[in-house]
């Protein structure tokens, strides 16, 4: 696999799983994080990648972190939109001692809809009209089950994954018959990163891993053509198998 990658929020979580899941495919990846010396120390363990520094809140950022990992990889095939924010950054205690929505401090509800929404948003629109000139390319933007986005305790985080989430809906309209591709996908339930706190006794949680074999066939040629779909990780294999007995065609 030769496809040429950016992973926001690669340094941790969900978005190292999946840097090193394609990294271990054969991909070049670029492994971005607001911390640049930390995205290269990370880099530094993946074979064929490199570390970028890039705040997705802040468009400066963005446009430097994309022409830089652009010029060195000589392009780029797969925009995986990432990095994010979750409900611990709020409440420490969310899973235990859900707040109401009145409770969460304005400024830290802003933080989390500028990362976890207009972050996909910046990235996806610093990359898009690169993949259009060149002809084409994938972009992934990694989603949460849909009871999140409405369970009791979870503003903003809720509500800014279903804004990305519509946000990716949208774009991959925007973008169909162009060759660039927008696709959706989820681990399928909570999962073991640095956003979630202790959990209650008895509560079982995916592995990051979770993420490795759907981004890598994402990355692939198998998938070419891919488009608009929403992916859940935890059911990938059952959902490529009946993909595969369809005989769905790519768009």
């Amino acid at each position: 696999m030769e496809t040429k990658v950016l992973v926001t929020g690669a340094t941790s979580g969900l978005g190292l799983a999946m840097a090193t899941a394609l990294a271990g495919a054969g991909a070049r990846v670029a492994v971005s994080g607001r911390s640049g010396q930390r995205a290269r120390e990370v880099a530094a363990e993946l074979p064929g990648a490199f570390g970028v520094e890039l705040d997705v809140r802040d468009e400066t950022s963005v446009a430097r972190a994309v022409e830089e990992t652009w010029s060195r990889l000589g392009g780029l095939d797969l925009l995986v939109n990432n990095a994010g924010l979750g409900m611990r950054t709020v409440n420490p205690r969310f899973m235990t001692e859900p707040r109401g929505f009145w409770e969460v401090p304005v400024e830290v509800f802003r933080q989390v809809v500028e990362t976890n929404l207009t972050g996909y948003f910046l990235v996806a629109r610093e990359v898009t009209p690169r993949m259009l000139a060149a002809g084409g390319g994938r972009i992934v933007n990694i989603a949460v089950s849909e009871t999140t986005m409405s369970r009791a305790g979870f503003v903003p985080y809720g509500p800014s994954r279903a804004g990305s989430e519509s946000l990716s809906r949208v774009m991959a309209a925007d973008l169909r018959g162009t060759g660039v591709t927008v696709n959706l996908l989820l681990p399928g339930g909570a999962t073991v990163t640095g956003m979630l706190p202790d959990a209650p006794a008895g509560h079982r949680f995916l592995e990051p891993e979770v993420m490795g074999p759907p981004i890598v066939w994402l990355a692939s040629a198998e998938a070419a053509g891919v488009h608009d779909e929403r992916i859940v990780a935890a059911e990938f294999e059952q959902w490529l198998s009946e993909r595969v007995r369809r005989g769905t065609a790519p768009e």
